[in-house]
């Protein structure tokens, strides 16, 4: 018989789990100690804009007309304990208040709730990202507390998700990671992911601490691949060169590639800053510090793109930014998301208003999360709403629906055809033959 899942955490990470495990055939438990989650999703309803999930959660959840019923959810430790052979740990691991290490609050209590119910065996799998060195204190802690004893095991899988693509991402993963104690728990990983396996996902085993720094390496590696194109940036900007060619010159080259190489505004959202900051925090616990200092240099560069895009745009109106007035496209830190957190968008934006700029913001997806942080910032329902009487336009996020934009029928709109381009995902030549004075960082003004 099929083994029993439970996912704890019902967020971003452990919804997209729960039902794309119930999409792979299995009987589902969703568990959240939030009980407003739990009847949303029992509703295949979602808290945030995730393409594809309310859709595949519609065809799973108990209760929904033409659902296969192999999902539910609860608010109950000891139902899914008593229902579960598999129980996922999708929690979220934030920055600690004031400080570079991650909190590991949810992720201790999620198991001081579930341990000592587990009566039969099990298999507790681990996939929040953690500091290195957790899964062997929480293997210890289960073992302590588990009337199951040593059939109450850990195992380590970590998550790979790309917002706006969460559903690909779990269903055809590019690779499934698991670190293992014993046979008996890679057995039961492998036939959670038969399918993605037999589809040609490779199956990576490893120990406990690989398997924790994988997702915190990964995400260093590509922080630092757009902090390097935007240091690059700064130096074009001194040069006069085009970091556009640039980046497609060096990308041809197969040991470096293409991807992550457009400058820009930088990185944000609530894994890459937080992650590398805990990386970076952990190693210091460990006295690796100085393995990772370039670490510091990469948020560095990072942050300092929101000042320059500030600057740029102080640069476009004349110096002065006091009574201006900016149109800002774009709230979240990505497209395809409506997730604001720590979006390097909404901060230029936040930014620009506490210099005496009067900011309107329009965004896809993310207007109500960008309101509930900035109310006082203007928001319009359009993007040419936003743009009506603008001396400046900022491009910060990259919305396909921004690209497509027409720069003649918004240059009927604003007060100055000025646009900058803080994603450089614009074509300059579209914009300049419409009349549009167009600067973006790290590119020729003309």
């Amino acid at each position: 018989m099929a083994p029993r899942i439970t996912v704890i955490g019902t967020g971003y990470l452990g919804a997209t789990h729960a039902a794309a495990m119930a999409e792979l055939g299995f009987e589902v438990l969703g568990l959240d100690v939030v009980p407003e989650k739990i009847e949303l999703l029992s509703r295949a309803r979602v808290p945030m804009y995730e393409p594809g999930l309310e859709e595949l959660l519609a065809r799973h959840v108990a209760g929904i007309e033409g659902a296969s019923g192999r999902l539910r959810f609860t608010t109950s430790y000891a139902e899914a304990a008593e229902f579960g052979d598999i129980h996922f740990v999708c929690v979220n691991t934030p920055q600690k208040r004031g400080e570079y290490a991650c909190d590991m609050s949810y992720v201790d209590s999620a198991i001081e709730s579930l341990a000592p119910l587990l009566t039969r065996p099990a298999l507790v799998v681990g996939k929040s990202t953690v500091p290195v060195g957790s899964a062997a204190r929480i293997a210890a802690r289960i073992a302590e507390l588990a009337p199951a004893g040593e059939d109450a095991e850990l195992a380590w899988n970590p998550e790979f998700l790309r917002e706006g693509f969460a559903v690909q991402d779990t269903l055809h993963p590019d690779r499934i990671v698991a670190g293992v104690c014993s046979d008996r728990a890679e057995r039961l990983l492998r036939e959670v992911y038969a399918a993605p396996i037999a589809e040609g996902s490779p199956f990576v085993i490893t120990d406990f601490p690989t398997a924790e720094l994988v997702k915190t390496s990964a995400n260093s590696f590509l922080a630092t691949k757009i902090s390097f194109i935007n240091a690059m940036a700064e130096v074009c900007e001194a040069a006069d060169g085009d970091v556009m060619k640039l980046a497609e010159a060096i990308g041809h080259d197969e040991r470096i590639g293409k991807k992550f190489l457009r400058a820009g505004i930088g990185f944000g959202g609530g894994c890459l800053p937080k992650d590398i900051r805990a990386f970076m925090a952990r190693a210091g616990e460990l006295g690796a510090d100085q393995a990772l200092t370039f670490l510091r240099e990469v948020d560095s560069i990072n942050m300092r793109q929101r000042g320059q895009m500030v600057g740029l745009t102080r640069e476009a109106v004349g110096g002065a930014l006091l009574g201006k007035r900016i149109a800002v496209l774009g709230a979240t830190f990505k497209p395809d998301s409506d997730d604001v957190r720590d979006s390097p968008a909404l901060n230029v934006a936040g930014q620009l208003h506490l210099q005496g700029a009067q900011v309107t913001v329009y965004d896809p997806k993310g207007m109500d999360n960008a309101r509930a942080i900035f109310p006082t910032l203007a928001y319009a329902p359009t993007a040419l709403e936003a743009v009506r009487g603008a001396d400046v336009v900022l491009h910060l996020t990259e919305w396909r629906e921004f690209r497509e934009l027409d720069p003649a029928v918004l240059g009927e709109a604003v007060t100055e055809r000025h646009i900058l381009d803080g994603r450089n995902a614009l074509d300059p030549v579209l914009w300049r033959k419409e009349g549009w004075t167009f600067r973006a960082l790290g590119r020729p003004t003309a």
